[in-house]
């Protein structure tokens, strides 16, 4: 079923505001999310039950069996359920369960019990994931009515898994959950929440089809969801990826936990701060996706061992603890395999900051050929900061060895896209497929052995690394694709000055004038 058939957003903010006046909006999600999760979990068990009912009644099958004993014994066994990526759901922690006492005084409490009953079940399956569910309708605020009302908005038809078995409604559900709180936090929800079309974006460019994925600053998991619906659209398997993150919030963390197994994918996710306390010092990954926190400072780079075998030279010349923007890049850099191929969401400060610490970081990327590709992104493309941005895309396969790509260790691709992308609303502007196409085709082209790629005015250029060097290594595309050559007419600044002022003299001149005339008439009346 395509995504369009069910448009469900009003029914979603409506169960969203019943918990207006207990909840602050901010917090809506941390009891919202866990109820999505949770119905997912107890859906995914009832499919495999019912699968396992047919299987017995099948004479075809290896399940086969009239005996009503043996029935009951495969119906309970956990092990039947667990080996097809679900859980044997007790009876009270079942969604039926909770929709069936929606109306009880205690709902509060059956839900929370069914938290319990869901968490020990997680718990024993993997100590990362160790409360995910806490307790936390019975201590809330709400009512048992806004309680049973969430329960009885959310048990809507359009929102059945079961009913709609291709859409991923679930998920679904959780990424628009995931985006209206953004809007809704301001600010402080960027850490979890980068908009879909960045991602995508990204995605379509670094094209992960199969192998390591590694987001150092995973967020609420957005990256890893986008690279699996990548590889569905292009007929992977996502049995081919593995998911590896890390997240420093641990509020974060659980959003994360909960999407990435809504979508029944493998990961390690692990919870600390990927600057100061590498989880995965020994991961090389294929493909690094990231939108890390823009512009950190007081990070600490002092705590930073001296021989960090991610820094490219001495710590204190290559960080600094203005920004942590360019030690996020020697990370990213650091946890790529010989092959592997990296696209940042940065601030588009970065392309150009003189800071000592960073600056030496970006001249060694452009001496060393480690940037593959720039975009600059338009404004108004997130809800949450106001910070323009960019996309730096660094790569470990430019030269040409690998049989697909072309060797283009002395070039950059710089492109400009800031004139792309839709004004969905008066403050978010998203890209269409149209954009993400063409930014992605352009990369694509430029890199590949067949390389159908040419540089065009106002969008893109395939610079060398001596023309970079010869601008003082900034890396902004607008000073070589030409549209900085159209915003600046040439003309030296004293003389427009002079221009200028010639021409405000004249203004006042006929302003004063014109008073005259003025004063003249009321004389007159």
């Amino acid at each position: 079923m395509a995504k369009a058939d069910i448009n469900f957003e009003k029914e979603l903010w409506d169960a969203a505001n019943e918990l207006r006046g207990a909840v602050s909006e901010n917090n809506y999600k941390n009891y919202i999310l866990p109820l999505v999760f949770l119905k997912h979990i107890s859906e995914r068990y009832e499919i495999v039950h019912e699968e396992l009912e047919e299987l017995m009644k099948n004479p075809k099958s290896e399940y086969y069996t009239t005996d009503k004993k043996e029935m009951d014994y495969v119906l309970e066994d956990k092990d039947e359920y667990r080996s097809r990526n679900t859980f044997k759901i007790p009876k009270t922690a079942s969604w039926q369960y909770l929709k069936d006492n929606a109306e009880q005084d205690d709902i509060k409490v059956i839900v929370d019990d069914a938290f319990d009953a869901i968490q020990d079940l997680l718990t024993d399956y993997n100590i990362q994931l160790n409360n995910l569910l806490p307790r936390i309708f019975v201590k809330s605020e709400l009512s048992p009515k806004q309680t049973g009302g969430i329960i009885n908005l959310l048990s809507h038809p359009k929102f059945s898994e079961k009913e709609n078995p291709e859409s991923d409604i679930l998920g679904r559900i959780y990424e628009y959950y995931i985006g209206r709180f953004a809007m809704a936090e301001g600010s402080g929800a960027g850490q979890f929440f980068t908009p879909g079309s960045i991602v995508r974006l990204l995605v379509e460019i670094i094209e992960p089809y199969k192998g390591r994925i590694f987001d150092p600053a995973c967020g609420s998991g957005g990256m890893f969801v986008q690279s699996l619906k990548f590889i569905k659209k292009h007929g992977g398997n996502k049995s081919d990826i593995s998911i590896y993150g890390q997240e420093m919030t641990a509020q974060t963390l659980r959003l994360c936990l909960m999407n990435l197994m809504l979508r029944d994918l493998s990961f390690d996710v692990k919870m600390g701060n990927s600057l100061l306390d590498d989880k995965f010092p020994d991961l090389k990954a294929d493909y690094v996706i990231a939108n890390p926190p823009f512009n950190v400072s007081n990070w600490h780079p002092e705590d930073l061992p001296d021989g960090d075998p991610r820094l490219f030279g001495p710590k204190e010349e290559f960080t600094t603890d203005g920004s942590a923007n360019y030690m996020w890049m020697q990370t990213f850099w650091h946890h790529l395999s010989d092959t592997g191929t990296a696209g940042i969401v940065m601030a588009n400060g970065a392309m150009t900051s003189n800071t000592r610490g960073e600056k030496n970081v970006r001249q060694h990327m452009v001496d060393h050929s480690m940037v593959d590709a720039i975009v600059r992104l338009p404004d108004k493309l997130f809800l949450t900061t106001g910070i323009p941005a960019c996309l730096f895309i660094l790569s470990k396969n430019r030269d040409g060895r690998d049989g697909v790509h072309r060797e283009r260790t002395n070039e950059i691709l710089f492109i400009d896209a800031s004139k792309l992308g839709t004004m969905a609303s008066r403050k978010l502007r998203v890209f269409t497929d149209a954009d993400v196409s063409k930014i992605a085709d352009t990369y694509h082209k430029w890199r590949t052995i067949e390389n159908g790629y040419e540089n065009m005015d106002g969008f893109c250029k395939a610079a060398t690394i001596e023309e970079v060097q010869k601008q003082d290594y900034k890396l902004t595309p607008g000073i070589y694709v030409g549209t900085e050559a159209e915003e600046d007419d040439g003309i030296p600044f004293e003389e427009k000055m002079t221009g200028l002022k010639n021409q405000l003299l004249e203004q006042f001149e006929k302003s004063n004038e014109l008073q005259k005339v003025i004063q003249e008439k009321f004389k007159r009346i």
